[in-house]
Order: C-alpha cells, then sequence, then structure tokens
C-alpha cells in the first residue's frame, strides 16, 4: 500500500500533481521499469519524462529509509519503556534522517561518557539546579554533593560532574543541534594544510598546501580534491565556522541570566562545543559536502556519459581497425558490416621504410579483399603516425579514415565478455576488434565496459559507488531503449540492457536465436526460457526485428497498440505497410476517433511519429573529423596555433579537448566563451567537434592549455 504523505511530499517537491506521481509510483510497484513508464504509460502519469520518474523512484526508497529507520527508533524506545506521547509525536514528525537522529540522540543507548560517570556519583541533581540558571547559594547547595565513597572528592570535582552532564545535554538539544548544522553548513570555512614533510610527494595536491574558503560555496572538484589529499596522507583538513561565532549562536539559545549558575553553565557551554558539538557537526558537515559534491560529480560523469553513448554511428560498414604501437606493430583487424572478425593481422608502420612498405601492401590488398569503406584507428601510444601511414596511401576516397578514442578498449578486451566472444583471440586482437566496433555502433559496443574505464569521469573512484552505479546504469538504460536493439544481432551485453530482460533473458535470447535461428516476430520472443508476459510488456517496444514477417516489429509501436494501427489501415482499406510507407494516408487518419479510457492523444501522436519514421535512430549522422595535420606530438604545439580538436571530457572547472598529440589539453571554463559561463555544459559536451588555440604549453608536466574565446 503507498503511502499518500509519501506521495504529496514527492508532489510538493518536483511541482507536480499528487495522482501523476501516484500513478508512477504504482506502475513501479508493479515491476514497470523507467524507460517503458516515461515511453509506453504517458496516459496514466500526464507524460511525466524519464528524468521525473527516476526521481519518483529514488524518492520513494529515501523516503523508505527513513521510515526503517523511524520504526527501529520507535522499537528501541519501547523495549526501554520511554515512549511518551510528546515523544512519540515528535519521531514521527521528523522529516529528514539528521532531525530524526537528534530527536533520538538523548535516548540513544551509549557508552560510559563523562557525564554518564557524573550522573552514577549522583551528580545530576545539581546538574539540573544549575542548568536552571535560578539564582541561589551555589557554594552551599554544591557542598551538598561532595561524598568521597561516591568519588567527588571537592566542590570543584562536583561542579566539574555537573558541567559535564550539562555539556552532554546542550549538545544533544535538538534545537541547538539544529542552530549550529545551520552555521556549519552556511558559514563553515574548510581549511586544508599540508602535513609537514608530504610537499614533495604530494605536488598534485600543492593548490591546497594553505587553503581556505567556506564549505557552502567550495566547488565539488576542489572539495573531492581535498578529501582524496587527506585520504593520501597528504594534507589535514578541518571544517568549521568562527568559534566565537558558533559561541554566541549557543549563548542566545542557551544562557537565560547573569548569576553563578549562568556563569557555570557558560562554562559547560564552551567545552561541550569544543569536545562534542563542533566534532560533530563537523562530521556532519563532511558528509553532506561529501554528498554534495559526489551527486555534482556524478551528474557531470552521467551527462558525459550519455553524450558519449548516443555519439553518431558510422552504420553497417565494413571496417578495417588498427589498434597502433611503436615497438609491438598495430593489430589489423577486418570486420564485416555487422562486426564480425574476417581477419587480423599485425603490421609495423612505423619501425623502418622497408616494414612501412610491406604494412602498405598489406593495408592495400586487405581494402580490396575485403571491400573495405572505413579505416578506423586507435587513438593511443602511435596513434597518428598510424593515421599519417594509413592517409598517405592512396586508398580510394570512397573509404574514410576515423580517429577512434579508445578508452577502455584494453578493458573490454580482458574482460569475460571478450574471452566468451573470442576465446581463441589474444588481448591485442579483441581490443583492434572493439576500436572497429565502436566506429560501426558506440553504444553497442561501449556498454560493454564498465563506464568508469572509459575516460569521462573525474574523481570516480572517490564518489558513492553505489549512488554512481546507480546512476550511470540509469544513463544506459535511458540509452539502449532510446535508440532501440536490434534483436537478432545485438550482443548479449546490449540485450541486458533493455527494459525488462536483464542478464538471464539476455543470455537466453541469444541462446535461442542461435539454436532456433533469427526471430521472425516479437511474439517469438515469448518461446525464450523464462520470458514471460510481464518482461515482454516491458522489452518488446524496444526490441527491433528488421525485415520481419510484421513490418511494425521494425518501429517502436509498442506490440499491445498493434490493433489501433491495424484499425487504422483498414479505415484507409490499405495494408499496414502501405500506411507506414505514404504520409498522403497518414495524414487521413482522424486521431480523435481513437480515443479511450486507455489510449489518450500522447499515445496515438507517439504513434503516428513512429509510423513516419520507422526504428529511426535518434542519434546524429555520423561526420568524419581530421586533426591538424602536423601536429602529432606536445612538442609540435606552440602558443598561438589554431587547431580542431574533439571535446572528451567535461567537467565543473571546463572541458578536456583531444587534439591529436596523445595528451588531451584543458579548455578552463574562463575560455570557453566570449560572455560569462557558469556551466561549462551551457557550451560544450563530449564528442563535440571544436576549434581551440593553444595558450601554453608545459610539456614537463605535460599540460596543455587551450581557449575557445
Amino acid at each position: 500500500m503507498l503511502d499518500e504523505n509519501r506521495l504529496k511530499l514527492i508532489a510538493d517537491e518536483l511541482s507536480i500533481q499528487v495522482n501523476r506521481v501516484r500513478a508512477a509510483a504504482e506502475l513501479l510497484e508493479n515491476g514497470c521499469t523507467v524507460p517503458f513508464i516515461a515511453r509506453y504509460r504517458k496516459e496514466a502519469t500526464g507524460s511525466l519524462d524519464e528524468v521525473q520518474t527516476a526521481t519518483i523512484r529514488d524518492r520513494l526508497e529515501q523516503l523508505a529509509v527513513l521510515e526503517q529507520r523511524r520504526e527501529a527508533i520507535m522499537k528501541s524506545l519501547e523495549e526501554r519503556g520511554l515512549v511518551t506521547e510528546e515523544l512519540k509525536q515528535t519521531v514521527m514528525k521528523a522529516d529528514s534522517l539528521a532531525e530524526l537522529e537528534d530527536v533520538y540522540l538523548p535516548y540513544r543507548p551509549k557508552r560510559r561518557t563523562k557525564a554518564s560517570i557524573a550522573r552514577e556519583r549522583g551528580l545530576e541533581e545539581l546538574a539540573i539546579k544549575i542548568y536552571s540558571q535560578e539564582s541561589f547559594h551555589l557554594a552551599g547547595e554544591v557542598l551538598r554533593f561532595v561524598d568521597s565513597e561516591k568519588g567527588v572528592e571537592s566542590s570543584e570535582a562536583a561542579l566539574a560532574g555537573a558541567r559535564d552532564i550539562i555539556a552532554e545535554t546542550i549538545n544533544e538539544d535538538s534545537g541547538v543541534r539544529s542552530a549550529i548544522r545551520k552555521l556549519f553548513f552556511e558559514k563553515g570555512i574548510v581549511r586544508s594544510k599540508v602535513i609537514s614533510g608530504k610537499e614533495d610527494e604530494g605536488t598534485r595536491f600543492q593548490d591546497y598546501f594553505d587553503s581556505s574558503e567556506r564549505i557552502s560555496s567550495a566547488p565539488g572538484h576542489r572539495l573531492l580534491a581535498m578529501f582524496r589529499g587527506e585520504k593520501e596522507g597528504v594534507l589535514s583538513l578541518q571544517i568549521r565556522p568562527s568559534e566565537d561565532e558558533a559561541l554566541g549562536v549557543l549563548r542566545r539559545l542557551v544562557l537565560k541570566a547573569r548569576n553563578e549558575a549562568a556563569q557555570q553553565v557558560e562554562l559547560a557551554l564552551v567545552d561541550g562545543y569544543k569536545r562534542l558539538l563542533a566534532p560533530s557537526m563537523e562530521t556532519e558537515t563532511r558528509q553532506g559536502a561529501k554528498k554534495r559534491a559526489d551527486e555534482e560529480a556524478i551528474r557531470v560523469f552521467a551527462k558525459n556519459l550519455r553524450e558519449l553513448l548516443l555519439s553518431a554511428p558510422l552504420g553497417r560498414k565494413r571496417v578495417l581497425a588498427l589498434d597502433p604501437g611503436f615497438r609491438t606493430g598495430a593489430k589489423l583487424v577486418c570486420l564485416d558490416s555487422q562486426g564480425k572478425l574476417l581477419h587480423h593481422d599485425t603490421i609495423y608502420p612505423t619501425q623502418s621504410e622497408k616494414m612501412a612498405e610491406q604494412a602498405a601492401t598489406i593495408v592495400k590488398e586487405l581494402c580490396r579483399r575485403f571491400e573495405i569503406e572505413a579505416i578506423a584507428v586507435g587513438n593511443g601510444t602511435a596513434g597518428r603516425e598510424t593515421e599519417t601511414f594509413v592517409r598517405s596511401l592512396g586508398l580510394p576516397k570512397s573509404i574514410t579514415v576515423v580517429m577512434v578514442n579508445e578508452s577502455g578498449a584494453s578493458i573490454y578486451s580482458a574482460s569475460k565478455a571478450a574471452r566468451e566472444e573470442f576465446p581463441d583471440q589474444d588481448v591485442t586482437v579483441r581490443g583492434a576488434i572493439s576500436i572497429g566496433r565502436r566506429l560501426l555502433d558506440p553504444l553497442a559496443e561501449l556498454v560493454k565496459i564498465d563506464p568508469k574505464s572509459i575516460g569521462i569521469g573525474q574523481y570516480q573512484h572517490d564518489v558513492d559507488q553505489t549512488d554512481l552505479k546507480r546512476s550511470l546504469d540509469d544513463v544506459v538504460i535511458s540509452c539502449v531503449n532510446r535508440v532501440g536493439v536490434e534483436v537478432n544481432t545485438a550482443s548479449k551485453e546490449l540485450l541486458s540492457y533493455v527494459s525488462g530482460l536483464g542478464p538471464t533473458l539476455a543470455k537466453n535470447i541469444v541462446l535461442q536465436r542461435s539454436t532456433s535461428g533469427p526471430f521472425r516476430t516479437r511474439k517469438e520472443l515469448l518461446n525464450v526460457p523464462r520470458l514471460g508476459p510481464k518482461a515482454f510488456e516491458q522489452a518488446a517496444g524496444f526490441l527491433r526485428i528488421s525485415d520481419g514477417e510484421n513490418p511494425l516489429d521494425a518501429s517502436a509501436v509498442h506490440p499491445e497498440s498493434y490493433p489501433i494501427v491495424e484499425q487504422f489501415a483498414r479505415n484507409l482499406r490499405c495494408s499496414v505497410k502501405d500506411l507506414m510507407g505514404n504520409e498522403e494516408l497518414r495524414n487521413k487518419v482522424r486521431l480523435e476517433d481513437f480515443l479511450s479510457e486507455k489510449v489518450g492523444m500522447p499515445t496515438l501522436r507517439d504513434i503516428m511519429e513512429e509510423l513516419a519514421k520507422p526504428g529511426r535512430d535518434p542519434r546524429e549522422k555520423f561526420e568524419p573529423f581530421h586533426f591538424a595535420e602536423g601536429v602529432n606530438s606536445i612538442e609540435d604545439l606552440k602558443p598561438g596555433m589554431k587547431v580542431p580538436g574533439i571535446v572528451t571530457n567535461v567537467t565543473k572547472f571546463g572541458a578536456f579537448v583531444d587534439i591529436g598529440v596523445h595528451q588531451d589539453g584543458l579548455v578552463h571554463i574562463s575560455q570557453l566563451a566570449d560572455r560569462f559561463i557558469s556551466d561549462p555544459t551551457e557550451v560544450v559536451k563530449p564528442q563535440q567537434r571544436v576549434s581551440v588555440t593553444v595558450l601554453d604549453v608545459d610539456i614537463s608536466r605535460k599540460r596543455i592549455s587551450l581557449s575557445m574565446r
């Protein structure tokens, strides 16, 4: 049963109607995926998109965690007989984990503390009287609690114990914690200093050897760098607001009089802040800052990944791919238009004139023999030299030569997936195959590689790994289902990201087509072991069967909507195929005539759009790119040079650009445009072609500064 209060809270947060949130929540609870809901259940949710649907999913999970903690706290309180109606109401009203933990803190089972020892010595009554800050004869009152048998040897010992109790009481006051938490988060200063003796070892953190800035405005990438420096033992960090300001807040909240008792409370207040409250709030502030920095880094990573996965594919072409190298030569593979390995070899185009001539003969012969239409050259070591060699061969102009980003190809080549697909080939051949396939279809190949290995994130190993995986998985799933998957040729890795499938069903689909031949209709998917009606419902619309028995199987029209299209055709006295190929016929369809309780105008419009361009790939059209001739290494660069490049990574502080010299250059955010830019994604995205000017080259540190201004 869905909790209406949670649904209303989410609706308020997203500024959408609660009935739309409820519909999405019900669909999620029934096992529907985010892509399926966003694409095929628009009537139910009022056309919520993938981002909104995923946000509802995530918030429901977060609120469920909060509720579990609330229940655990109530159970703990009940078992110890501590529940009062007032306390219960306070626990039930807490709407965040921090607030909930503040309420629970005074009742949490504790290890022995200075305050608990003082209580054991009978000093709680004295502490309560002093904390009331009423006027009384303090010295006389304190004498009543001096008891050597209890370990209270003097009046000062009694006062010290009472102050310990008061300090803990102040620390556990939810109002106090809320005010100091706000001060830490809004005015806390993060200070970093190099640990003595670590200066040489930690040169990459030298920007943080002696730095300070307000935590609320510190960019996420700088925070992550400082946290990493601390983790590696190079930096020491502290996050605190002004102590005077913090104590001022506490005095205003706690002190109620000007007398001897209040003086003792103030002493306890100062001690409690330094010993208990400040360390606790610093820990919370660190966690909050880390969470914010993680979210920022993950958001940038996810955005970069989406752009990379949706890079323009070359399409079905016969490809010769080269994984370059100097000493070991270039691994060469020939692939058919489906990416199947036809031939592999090794050539040595950069070692000697004789070897280059032999390599030229081999490449020309293979291009003729396999009717090669494109050549993919990896952009790693010897990449530019190998590209120059290929372009010098005088090959037919119909053969496109393309430099391909090979980040992660070596990871794939040693993976289980690569070993299963090419058990008889070594890692070098598998790497070249991956480079060639990336040119044919970046999405289909990159899904086989952990996104953290393809060079588009920053501090990816420092952020919360669970959150990162969830976010990147969402991106991959979104991209795969947006593009659609050809069921008869897709790898099991690609199929596993299709809505409703997963690794087991993907493997079963591949096994079924290998034993029974290609699928002729989407309905035949129901013959796949363990692929039942629910999985079919979720997956079918995203799976394509080109040249199948039913033309709609090659489109994004869901099988549940086939009867609607068939009715379109019957009304016009034509076939479905005729309808799909004739705009004049489609214009005669009156969508209003097909509205029903389950099918609304959003679905009908989607159907008509799909009939116009069935199975259309939403990715951009492929266009070849060439780096500047004669600029092959960092030594070839000079300030003032203008060169073409491809954006490889976008961060919060700028963009990294591949200009063909084996070392990406940085366009700082201040150099991205002639106007003020607050977010680099306003101007650039991964795989974007740009023209840049070289500002500075530091060969020893391998740093290149670029400008797009």
